[in-house]
Parts: structure tokens; sequence; C-alpha cells
């Protein structure tokens, strides 16, 4: 039944995500920040699908414990692709309230980013094992939370300064999004029901790009 459902689930989302992107980067009509809100969903969906789909296999064939290799090949360039993401989104708000200069600010970013994918690339991750380490799963998050938070303060202080009611809420999913990204972290291995939490935690990302998405339509007529 797990492998039915989730299945299924993980289905409807990549194809919905990656559909979308491409529809905002078709529909953008030469406004850059919806082309580039566009990309950041098809980056998003693409990289979940490298480890969505090895698990969806595992799932519906021989178990998770036979496709260890995949699935953590697929973990960890998911990792490094959900770092762009949150790349381009800082390029989003950029964009959407016209920010200019602020090389602090983008340097800051792009050395969160960078740390994270250093953190992600060292072989202490032992992606390919079964028993990866916990304190690695830590130590490469570290940034990825700081560069998360950077986001979230940056989109509620903008949207609310320019009352910009189509990303009011931005900074909640990306709120949610962590919230429910880190106890998974944290306790999976220990209690892998925990690990039921990666489902809202898609829904929050879902809400992110449908959020672009209808900001497009009504902005792009």
């Amino acid at each position: 039944m797990q492998a039915i459902v989730e299945t299924l689930f993980d289905a409807v989302y990549l194809i919905s995500v990656i559909t979308i992107g491409v529809l905002m980067i078709r529909g953008s009509k030469g406004n850059r920040q919806f082309k580039l809100f566009g990309w950041m969903a098809v980056v998003l969906g693409a990289g979940d699908a490298f480890h969505l789909v090895p698990r969806a296999l595992a799932l519906c064939t021989t178990g998770l414990e036979n496709y260890t290799v995949p699935l953590g090949l697929g973990k960890w360039i998911t990792s490094i692709t959900m770092t762009i993401f949150y790349v381009l989104l800082y390029y989003v708000w950029r964009q959407r309230y016209h920010i200019k200069g602020q090389s602090g600010l983008t340097a800051a970013v792009y050395g969160l980013a960078g740390a994270r994918i250093l953190l992600c690339m060292m072989p202490q991750n032992q992606w390919l094992s079964a028993d990866a380490p916990l304190s690695w799963g830590i130590w490469r998050n570290i940034p990825f939370a700081l560069l998360g938070l950077l986001v979230i303060v940056l989109f509620y202080r903008s949207a609310k300064e320019h009352k910009d009611r189509a990303f009011r809420w931005m900074w909640l999913t990306i709120v949610l999004s962590f919230g429910f990204y880190i106890p998974v972290v944290l306790w999976a291995d220990v209690i892998p029901m925990i690990g039921m939490l990666m489902i809202p935690k898609t829904c929050a990302y879902v809400w992110s790009v449908l959020i672009g998405y209808f900001a497009m339509k009504k902005e792009c007529r």
C-alpha cells in the first residue's frame, strides 16, 4: 500500500512542478523574474527525480535495501540541486523587488551555497552507504538552513514593505519546508515514521511554485 500511495504522490509532484516550470518559462513573456522562477521549478523537479524515481522503483520491486547506491546517488544530486534552487530564489527576490547592489548579501548567498555544496562533496558523507553518518548530515545542512533563513527574511521583509499580496506567503512556504525537513535529517534513521514528514515538505515546495505561477498569470496578461 505504501508503495502505491507514495509512488503516485511522487509522480504527481514531479510532473506538476516540472510542467508548471515549463509553462512559466514559455509564458513569462520576457519577464525575467517569472522565467527565472520557471527554471527554478524545473531544477526543483528534475533534481528531486534523481532520488524519488529510484525510491519508487525500490518500493515497487525488491525494497529500499537493494537500491542503496542509486538512492544515495540520487540524494546527493538532490542536495546539490536544492542548493541551486535557493540561489535562484534569491535572484527571483532581486528581480521582483528591483534590488540593486547588495554585493555583501550576494556574497553571503554564494558563500553559504558554496559551503553547502563543498560539504556535500566530502567523502565522509558516505552517500553510497546504507550507514551514512548522522554527523555529516547535520554539518552539510547547517549552511543550507542558514541560506534558507536568509531567503525567508528577505521575502518576509520585502513582501511586507511592498504590500505584495501575491508573494506574501512565500516566506512561510520556506519555513514549513525546513520545519518538516529538519526532523527527518535528525531522527528519521531512529524513528522511520518521521520520514513521512517529507510529504508535507514536498507540499510546501509545490505551494512555493504555485505562488510564482499564479503571480505570473495575473501579472503577465
